[in-house]
């Protein structure tokens, strides 16, 4: 007040900083409840009750932030599901696709956030059970091979399907393929499409070996090594080579799990392309909730599967994933009868 009523200019003109209590500023007014009349007491009450509700609402919000995680999932793909669909489902799967995919489902670490517990450790192994170490990280339950079913689950659809379009009898063209160049305003004469396209095509004697168990071994006319991908398609004749690596990890780590496969097996890539062998290698990457990345939709397409019959297999796989997750869950606080 001194420096306010200064009859000083420069005096007047000094910004000093007044160090005050939180309740008020020295620089502005604060009304008083014992001076404010009945308008400027309802607004006061007004304005602390929603500064309340304000502070619940961001403590509330901050609480939720794993809900929007699935903005986070840089390659998975979109999942649609029709209303057909969704009239067919049992409640139940409906429930665990929806609660899964916003992370609002009843584990430990959210039943403490909420109140409800107080101890938010895994049941099998101690540490602290989020919905990602449940369906993905738990040491017991991958000791348990309950991840190692639910891999098998996916694996074994995957495999069906490649066996199926391996058998088919594709009529491979031999000799040079020649365009032919259509003038403007007129239309070809004949059909340009091709019956059959992709990698399968090139072929008709592929082998296939799918690593359902972890059994087999990698074919030893090809190379001799330990790795074991999860399914290796040869053909002599045309000496080529398809490895296929799936991995069934959590969404927001489908990227890391793709360059993990990727360097573990660039070197027997290289090493089967120095027996002169043509090889393809292709990471398949379905998250645990039953939505697969965009690998494995191009994966597919590179080896000829197109069309409908792409879009029901990724489907397929999809639900299959999320399936057995939805087990996994179920039987989260049990041991498993081996």
């Amino acid at each position: 007040m001194m420096l306010r009523d200064s009859k000083d200019d420069k005096m007047k003109e000094e910004n000093v900083d007044i160090r005050t209590g939180r309740k008020w500023v020295a620089k502005s007014a604060q009304p008083l409840w014992q001076s404010a009349d009945a308008k400027h007491r309802s607004e006061l009450v007004q304005q602390e009750v929603r500064r309340g509700e304000e502070e619940d609402r961001q403590v509330r919000a901050v609480s939720m932030k794993q809900q929007g995680q699935y903005m986070k999932w840089e390659l998975a793909r979109l999942k649609k599901i029709s209303w057909h669909e969704m009239w067919r489902m049992d409640g139940q799967k409906i429930s665990f696709l929806l609660r899964s995919v916003y992370d609002v489902l009843s584990t430990p670490t959210n039943l403490t956030m909420w109140k409800l517990i107080e101890d938010p450790s895994c049941k099998l192994c101690g540490k602290p059970a989020n919905l990602e170490h449940v369906l993905s990280s738990c040491r017991t339950a991958l000791k348990d091979d309950r991840y190692t079913w639910r891999h098998d689950q996916v694996l074994r659809e995957i495999a069906a399907v490649l066996d199926t379009q391996r058998r088919k009898k594709t009529q491979i063209e031999k000799g040079p393929k020649f365009i032919n160049f259509i003038k403007g305003g007129r239309e070809s004469s004949r059909n340009t499409y091709s019956k059959a396209s992709g990698i399968l095509a090139t072929a008709n004697d592929w082998e296939m070996q799918a690593d359902v168990g972890g059994k087999t071994t990698f074919p030893r006319e090809i190379l001799t090594t330990t790795l074991r991908p999860d399914i290796v398609l040869w053909s002599r004749i045309s000496r080529q080579v398809i490895l296929v690596e799936l991995t069934v990890p959590w969404e927001t780590r489908l990227e890391e799990a793709n360059e993990r496969k990727l360097a573990k097996y660039q070197e027997l890539v290289t090493d089967i392309q120095e027996k002169n062998w043509r090889t393809w290698y292709f990471q398949v990457d379905v998250g645990c909730r039953g939505f697969v990345s965009q690998t494995f939709w191009r994966a597919l397409g590179s080896l000829g599967i197109t069309g409908p019959l792409r879009r029901s297999m990724v489907g397929k796989v999809g639900r299959l994933a999320e399936e057995a997750s939805g087990w996994v869950w179920r039987k989260r606080e049990e041991q498993w009868k081996s």
